[in-house]
């Protein structure tokens, strides 16, 4: 399925922007094809207001606190995008993870409960032959047959490595923080293993950020990952900054609020501002605000659209927007009509989606 967006700015191809990996020197922890990559073209997080043209060849690279190893900006998610079947087209879902590769995407985010997720993520990287390269942020969602039992998630987790055709994973994060007391030791048992690199929990809900910062403040964490949109900006006040102050990495989850901005702005041009920033698109836009917050890590998109990644991926170049940028681009939506209401209204607005999860109908706000 592939869905449509807003038109971008005249005379600016859907594929014009292409980027290449930017890795510091910590990326030596991950794959030779990796790191001899980061070594060519390295690039440190970008200022905000640096004019476009001083970096024609760059990429927006954030660090991971803990090890300073660089990751670029913007990601790949996979929930209900990336679940289609066997029998299903699934060739744009090949395209949409080469065409991320190529202009400098690693990070992909999955998870067993995304359907055939994780099972395409797996199949399309041994076609391309990126399995040992991408950098996987994976999930488990286990509450065993009593309490304490690890063995669903060892299962989960075992299956998952088949899956993904992997020795280990780079990220494995308690899903929705589901059964996370006992299962956040189990994951830093396999990390003092080396069979996963990286810790971390997750939530998209906001009823679940409180329990998000108490984790982030006690839990010794390597990666969080929240909601955070131009939209949904509540993590700022006090989430973000516990992450930043504890060396959490942070992935933001639903920065186009299930696709609803893109209805919003459907036949709006962009703001003459946005230029400054180099945004070409709505999907820049959008992703620029989030990824210029400074505890932000990469921000997390998912499309089944080859050309939409390719716009996704084009506010991997130019600058970031300041404090004051990022003042009037809210200011900007907010005189929108409808974007005060954007969270009243259903996920996915036009989409559809024929994999094996199904979302509740009437479909979810909120």
């Amino acid at each position: 399925m592939k869905a449509t967006r807003p038109a971008i700015r005249q005379n600016v191809s859907r594929r014009s922007v292409l980027g290449l990996l930017g890795f510091g020197a910590a990326a030596a922890a991950l794959t030779p094809t990796l790191f001899k990559t980061a070594q060519a073209q390295n690039q440190t997080q970008t200022q905000p207001s640096q004019p476009a043209s001083t970096q024609p060849s760059q990429i927006i690279t954030k660090e991971i606190p803990r090890t300073k190893e660089k990751l670029p900006a913007i990601g790949l998610g996979t929930f209900m995008t990336f679940d289609a079947l066997s029998n299903q087209p699934r060739d744009h879902l090949q395209q949409v993870m080469r065409r991320f590769w190529d202009a400098g995407g690693r990070l992909v985010d999955t998870s067993l409960l995304y359907g055939m997720a994780e099972v395409n993520v797996g199949e399309f990287a041994r076609t391309l032959g990126l399995t040992n390269d991408l950098f996987i942020a994976d999930k488990t969602w286990a509450t065993g047959e009593y309490l304490g039992d690890p063995s669903q998630a060892q299962r989960q987790f075992e299956q998952s490595l088949t899956r993904l055709s992997r020795d280990r994973i780079d990220v494995m994060q308690v899903h929705s923080l589901v059964n996370v007391d006992a299962i956040l030791p189990l994951l830093k048992a396999w990390k003092a293993e080396g069979r996963i690199r990286y810790v971390g929990v997750t939530h998209h809900d906001p009823l679940y950020f409180a329990a998000l910062e108490r984790w982030i403040e006690n839990g010794d964490l390597d990666f969080v990952q929240l909601r955070y949109s131009i939209r949904q900006r509540g993590v700022e006040d006090r989430i973000l900054p516990a992450a930043a102050a504890r060396g959490t990495a942070v992935l933001a989850n639903m920065p186009f609020e299930k696709a609803r901005l893109f209805e919003l702005v459907k036949g709006q041009p962009l703001p003459d501002f946005a230029g400054e920033i180099g945004c070409e698109n709505w999907a820049q836009f959008f992703l620029k605000y989030v990824i210029s917050h400074p505890a932000l890590t990469c921000a997390i998109p998912a499309t089944t659209n080859p050309d939409h990644v390719v716009e996704n991926m084009g506010a991997l170049r130019g600058s970031l927007p300041d404090d004051s940028m990022r003042t009037r681009m809210v200011e900007h939506m907010e005189s929108l009509p409808g974007f005060d209401n954007l969270l009243q209204t259903p996920w996915y607005p036009g989409k559809n989606f024929s994999g094996l999860v199904r979302l509740p109908n009437p479909r979810p706000i909120g």
